[in-house]
């Protein structure tokens, strides 16, 4: 609503992305955007915006008011990261005049994050907030026209009665419910590796189209369990970008559940010119397992991880430490289901090629 502002990414080991309200791409940052990792000024211009001249900046088109800027640290030291790389991560207006003023920053700090849309009613205020904020885009006149006899048009007031009320909360469950089906158990693709349950975790294309329709099922299988896309993330490149490979079932075909006790054999030599991390995830919340622990993930960057005399590294997942398994071990939390996230950071060849495959998660009776 100000105008054209600027993203200013730092020099250094960080990758992000700017996003529209739709979450298409409209930009990569860092290591894996035009800057290169060299640092770079991003002027964003908002919807409508006629162009500029803008000597050293990159120049980004917005579609939407609502735009967000999302950074990775990738560097080992993720403490040293934070203290040198963060503070230089600044966003300010813009004019043809130069550099305005600093726009409003707040330190979410240990602030819990959750990726629980709102519920309820609350989902329809939120819904019509966002429409009556942002143009309508073309590719939503359709269901625009469906949301009018909800109650929702741009320009107008939002008030339903007691009974469209109630309706739309019903609606709103049993929607979330849909989106949880649609995520957890993606019907879009076959397992990456045959024979496993491990499938992508992005099913969905950077630009959310197929040849001949937008990806509405691949869309909300992702956007509903996780936020932001990059063309990095689904790199075709080998030793550049990552993937993410996701696993919601064991080796049986159960759901997982943090009562029980799991291992995953990690084959040596992933395929990872950076490195490579497994994470739980809570299913519930799609946020990172919150336990005593206080540590929801393995990775190849562990100092303490212990290798088996073939190189390769067992990671076990439960509610207790299994003996002599502690320091490759994630807590879980009993009676919570949780899925796992398997990255790889700079794939090569073996990951593409599938010369190199993950089994499945064990369940440990």
């Amino acid at each position: 609503e100000s105008g054209p502002f600027v993203v200013e990414v730092p020099a250094g080991l960080i990758a992000g992305m700017i996003l529209d309200n739709w979450q298409r791409v409209l930009a990569d940052l860092g290591v894996v955007g035009p800057d290169m990792g060299k640092g770079g000024k991003y002027l964003i211009l908002p919807p409508g915006h006629g162009p500029v001249e803008a000597p050293g900046y990159y120049i980004v088109q917005a579609a939407s008011r609502d735009v967000l800027a999302g950074f990775r640290l990738l560097g080992d030291d993720k403490d040293a990261a934070i203290a040198e790389l963060v503070p230089q991560i600044r966003t300010y207006t813009w004019s043809p005049e130069g550099t305005g003023e600093p726009m409003p920053a707040r330190d979410a700090g240990d602030e819990p994050w959750s990726q629980m849309p709102p519920r309820g009613m609350a989902y329809w205020d939120s819904l019509d907030e966002v429409i009556q904020r942002n143009p309508v885009d073309e590719r939503d006149r359709l269901i625009m026209a469906q949301l009018r006899f909800l109650g929702i048009e741009r320009g107008r007031p939002f008030a339903p009665d007691e009974r469209q009320s109630g309706l739309l909360e019903d609606g709103a469950l049993v929607g979330e419910a849909m989106a949880k089906a649609n995520t957890s158990d993606k019907r879009v693709e076959p397992p990456f590796w045959d024979g496993t349950h491990w499938k992508h975790a992005l099913v969905v294309s950077v630009d959310q189209k197929a040849a001949t329709y937008d990806q509405l099922d691949e869309r909300a299988a992702w956007f509903y369990e996780a936020v932001v896309i990059s063309k990095a993330m689904l790199t075709q490149t080998p030793g550049v970008g990552q993937r993410y490979i996701a696993a919601y079932k064991d080796a049986d075909g159960s759901w997982l559940s943090g009562e029980n006790t799991y291992r995953l054999h990690v084959p040596a030599d992933p395929p990872a010119a950076g490195f490579w991390s497994v994470t739980a995830y809570d299913e519930a919340t799609r946020q990172m397992q919150v336990t005593e622990q206080g540590r929801p993930d393995i990775s190849s960057r562990k100092e303490d991880i212990v290798a088996n005399d073939d190189g390769s590294i067992d990671v076990w997942f439960g509610p207790q430490a299994p003996e002599g398994h502690e320091a490759n071990w994630v807590q879980t939390n009993p009676d919570e289901g949780w899925f796992a996230y398997f990255r790889f950071y700079g794939p090569t060849e073996p990951f593409f090629d599938k010369s190199w495959a993950l089994p499945d998660i064990e369940k440990i009776d």
